[in-house]
């Protein structure tokens, strides 16, 4: 093969942003042929930026019997990206999927498991991988240049979104419709970059989210999370999207030394003797580790969605290894599971997590919402107000 013949399915605002580069021939070896959306306004409002030039398709069937297509990239609501991909595995198409891989890790299982018997390509679209800071600050916990990891704080408060945001769509911000708040949305990046830079997921978590605290919606939109790992180490995990100024700050501290990273700098302390060794051998009282700050040279450029694209089509024409591997995105997704699992029972988490209970209480937040809305809107039909 010397092209990939790339099809793109939901035309909303990620799926158009990646129709225009690739589109526009940024992608080496790959064209686009065909799109699919069920919403026929959509079609006509991508044929009317992008031209007739590619095939555009209503359903999903004759989408997929086409024969115009090698690959998918979806970018659909996040319910359908399991589903969707799944059927792509099934008609021998290579995938490319849109975060978060789904919304509970029960779906995402099944996916990883149909990815793996067709044995195509299969990539999340993790763009935050590219970006050649979180690269170098994995590169130095992977290399043991921290040391064994003690703790872990991410503070990422600047996601802020206003009220009118969340009324752009009637799918966000829902149980229904998105699956949840601030974690499924905007968080997902965060949560995989996490676990990626660490290779660590925790034993047990503790998390406390609060839904509609900002915004009048029904999932979450202020979060904190603490969670314990089996070597001892603790981490502390914040978000929110009700915040301004926002605050985006992580730092991991190792018994080797200590990373901060915030306003896209990374500043890495290293001791000079081990922590453990020096507390061992130490008998001045007042005393700590001397610490030298350590110039990282960091290179390289980020390349966002295109470079996670070009590296899919990449590994399909030229075996190159992938930079987010499908199957992984199980790992961030189960994070976000956990911190609202825990929410709801009050209680600790244990991991791994409880697939079934988790979807038996996210059902019962479905139906819980769809039921006070048919109330609101008969109260609405009674005397015309709420």
């Amino acid at each position: 093969m010397k092209e990939v013949r790339l099809g793109i399915i939901g035309v909303g605002n990620m799926g158009t942003s990646h129709s225009k580069y690739v589109s526009q021939g940024d992608i080496k070896g790959a064209r686009l042929t065909a799109i699919l959306d069920h919403d026929a306004q959509a079609i006509t409002a991508f044929e009317r930026e992008f031209g007739k030039g590619v095939q555009t398709f209503v359903d999903e069937d004759a989408f997929f019997a086409s024969g115009l297509v090698d690959a998918v990239l979806v970018a659909t609501p996040h319910y359908d990206h399991a589903y969707l991909a799944i059927k792509a595995f099934e008609h021998g198409l290579h995938v490319l999927c849109e975060k978060p891989a789904g919304v509970y890790t029960k779906q995402v299982r099944e996916m990883n498991e149909e990815a793996e018997k067709s044995g195509k390509i299969f990539s999340m679209m993790y763009n935050q991988r590219t970006n050649p800071l979180y690269q170098k600050l994995r590169e130095l916990i992977q290399d043991g240049e921290l040391g064994e990891i003690r703790r872990i704080n991410w503070l990422i408060t600047n996601w802020y979104r206003s009220q009118s945001y969340y009324d752009s769509g009637g799918w966000r911000a829902t149980w229904k419709g998105e699956g949840g708040g601030v974690l499924i949305n905007q968080c997902p990046h965060q949560l995989d970059l996490w676990q990626w830079m660490t290779g660590m997921l925790p034993t047990r978590m503790r998390a406390f989210c609060r839904f509609g605290q900002y915004r009048d919606i029904e999932v979450e939109d202020d979060v904190t999370a603490y969670a314990e790992y089996e070597n001892g180490a603790t981490a502390v995990f914040i978000t929110t999207t009700g915040e301004a100024p926002g605050t985006n700050r992580l730092e991991i501290t190792g018994d080797r030394g200590k990373v901060v990273v915030e306003n896209g700098k990374l500043d890495f302390w290293q001791l000079r003797v081990p922590e453990p060794a020096f507390n061992r051998e130490y008998t001045g009282g007042f005393g700590e580790p001397e610490a030298w700050k350590v110039e990282v040279p960091i290179t390289g450029t980020e390349t966002g969605h295109p470079g996670i694209t070009q590296n899919f089509i990449n590994a399909i024409l030229h075996d190159t290894s992938l930079l987010a591997p499908g199957e992984e995105g199980i790992k961030g997704l189960t994070l976000s599971n956990a911190m609202q699992l825990s929410t709801w029972m009050d209680d600790w988490v244990d991991f791994p997590v409880d697939e079934e209970l988790y979807y038996q209480q996210l059902q019962e937040r479905i139906q819980h919402s769809q039921v006070e809305k048919k109330v609101a809107n008969v109260s609405l039909d009674v005397d015309g107000t709420y």
